[in-house]
């Protein structure tokens, strides 16, 4: 993923040339990592229709808001168990249950946390997501995962934490899973809109139990979330030719690929040095859960509903 590649450049730079450059370039990556991330997020609306919803159905519904509430919450409450910082317990969490890297940087332009609990959230996502990418068809191909090819589908795009991953996985697996796959896997990222929405209610209650002024106890709309579904409804109508959102797919790739590398260029080692080694525990215990979770949801309960 091209997002992946921007923050590990980012990093490069940040442990290296950043400190022997002009300090005139410091607006322009703080730019990128706020402005452009917001808008990168909106425009990412145009990947999803409310179609996308009625070809795959309730359980795919069912089973994407339970995993996305289990992880979320899951996460919080582990990571506080493991004394982890709550931002990074949080961004790994919200990257775990809903879409990787698209998801953090969502989260983290809602808390406005810093850049290095982004990298370290990200950094989590990218390992484990790419295991599952490779051990999800090995499972499936061998026969060990006892499921029929649409309860694969439903499984793949409910758990895997990148749209990559489960373009990838699917597509090791044959067209009828990896099709149903992506289309579970959009549902999912679209609870990102309800998710955004809760953490700046969370962070207006926090304020104002803590007694600070700083959002003057009113609730932090994340405003490019309404974007980002108002994007939605609008390409739900099909007024743009494919080739036409193929190129804005293209240029939000590139700004949200900015966005990472402006975060991967505040983010040195010693910040991941001090964030430790909790946040990667916390992230393999939600991998186990969502490949046993997940199996189970897709097992047992998606056959009631299909």
């Amino acid at each position: 993923s091209p997002l992946i590649i921007g923050i590990i450049l980012g990093m490069l730079y940040a442990n290296s040339l950043r400190n022997q450059l002009p300090e005139t370039w410091v607006p322009g990556i703080l730019f990128c990592s706020k402005q452009l991330l917001r808008l990168g997020i909106i425009l990412y609306g145009f990947r999803l229709t409310f179609q996308n919803i009625i070809e795959v159905g309730l359980p795919a519904i069912i089973i994407d808001a339970i995993i996305v509430t289990v992880t979320i919450y899951g996460g919080i409450y582990v990571g506080k168990f493991l004394k982890i910082d709550r931002g990074i317990a949080l961004l790994t969490s919200v990257g775990s249950g809903i879409c990787g890297a698209a998801a953090v940087l969502g989260a983290e332009a809602t808390l406005k946390s810093k850049p290095y609990k982004t990298a370290v959230a990200v950094s989590t996502v990218v390992i484990f997501g790419t295991i599952s990418m490779f051990l999800y068809p090995a499972l499936y191909n061998h026969g060990i995962i006892d499921l029929t090819p649409e309860q694969m589908g439903i499984y793949t795009g409910s758990t895997l934490h990148e749209v990559a991953h489960v373009a990838g996985a699917g597509n090791s697996m044959g067209k009828e899973i990896s099709d149903s796959a992506i289309i579970v896997k959009m549902i999912r990222v679209m609870l990102l809109i309800p998710v955004l929405f809760a953490l700046g209610y969370w962070v207006a209650i926090k304020a104002r139990s803590a007694g600070t002024t700083a959002q003057g106890g009113k609730i932090a709309i994340p405003w490019f979330a309404l974007g980002f579904l108002g994007i939605i409804i609008f390409n739900s109508f099909g007024f743009l030719s494919q080739p036409v959102l193929d190129i804005i797919e293209y240029i939000d790739t590139f700004l949200l690929t900015m966005a990472m590398t402006a975060l991967g260029a505040e983010t040195s080692i010693d910040k991941f040095k001090k964030a430790g080694a909790k946040p990667f525990i916390l992230a393999f215990i939600l991998f186990v859960w969502l490949i046993a979770g997940g199996w189970a949801l897709a097992r047992y309960v998606a056959p009631a509903f299909l």
